[in-house]
């Protein structure tokens, strides 16, 4: 169990202790990209240096965070971190849509709510089934994976969909004025927008384990677990990122393919409201 794992990490003499000065070692790495980055004069440089402290910062403040969470192991308190993760990721699948926040925000937040929370629902009460339903140090690391695919997929979604509704526009008018439903006018753009949306995930089962080794699977490694183990918990988690990436993506695509269109099944010359 995760859980397990966890405590086993904390406790194993065989684990390799990370200082601070060894963070400040790794942080040449950053270095190399900035260097990169002054060599071929691309102006990443300040992106990196950024970057990389807020990436410290936040990580360090969320670990005491949740150091908190774990010792006080209330329900509200898991909620409420849940609901704190997710507002940031409802926020940040709007950042590239193309489209005023007011109108894609309602839209990505309701999905992303929907498909990450019915996803962690399952995988918390007939996959993984631990003692307590809210226990914090399954919910809060799992939603944390689903919520940030499922942003990806919600923020592809939207955003290739705009694009395919502007390029299409002629299209969709003319299906209109055939008497064609809204829907029936938007099929193929809808199809391109899941289909977009979607791709990343099919590539990312196609080539785990050959070609990459997720994250959670190589921290269970590093702390101790059986590969075997930890093999089985990363199949869990990428059928449960496949699973809240479709259902998010669909939610977004049809809920947001309504807001481009008038109540009087015309489409909007001015895009999305």
């Amino acid at each position: 169990m995760l859980a397990t794992l966890a405590l086993a990490a904390a406790g194993d003499p065989t684990t390799l202790d990370v200082s601070w000065l060894d963070l400040g070692l790794a942080g040449a790495l950053v270095l190399a990209a900035m260097g990169i980055s002054a060599w071929q004069r691309l102006g990443l440089g300040r992106g990196f240096a950024i970057g990389a402290v807020r990436a410290t910062v936040q990580l360090v403040v969320v670990g005491y965070v949740l150091v908190y969470v774990f010792a006080a192991d209330r329900w509200w308190l898991v909620l409420l971190a849940l609901a704190v993760m997710l507002a940031a990721a409802a926020q940040a699948s709007t950042g590239r849509v193309g489209a005023p926040r007011r109108v894609v925000l309602p839209v990505t937040g309701t999905a992303m709510l929907v498909g990450a929370g019915l996803t962690l629902a399952y995988v918390d009460a007939v996959v993984l089934r631990p003692g307590q339903w809210y226990d914090p140090r399954y919910l809060i690391p799992l939603f944390g994976m689903i919520v940030g695919n499922a942003m990806n997929g919600a923020a592809l979604a939207a955003e290739r969909l705009t694009s395919e509704m502007e390029s299409r526009r002629g299209e969709i008018e003319a299906y209109l004025a055939l008497g064609a439903t809204p829907a029936r006018a938007a099929a193929e753009p809808t199809r391109r927008a899941l289909t977009a949306a979607l791709i990343p995930a099919v590539n990312a089962l196609m080539v785990v384990g050959l070609v990459t080794l997720p994250g959670m699977m190589t921290g269970q490694i590093l702390a101790g677990a059986s590969p075997l183990l930890a093999v089985r918990y990363q199949i869990v988690v990428m059928f449960m990122l496949t699973g809240a990436v479709a259902l998010t993506s669909a939610l977004v695509v049809l809920g947001y393919r309504k807001r481009f269109f008038t109540a009087a099944e015309q489409l909007r010359p001015g895009g999305p409201a």
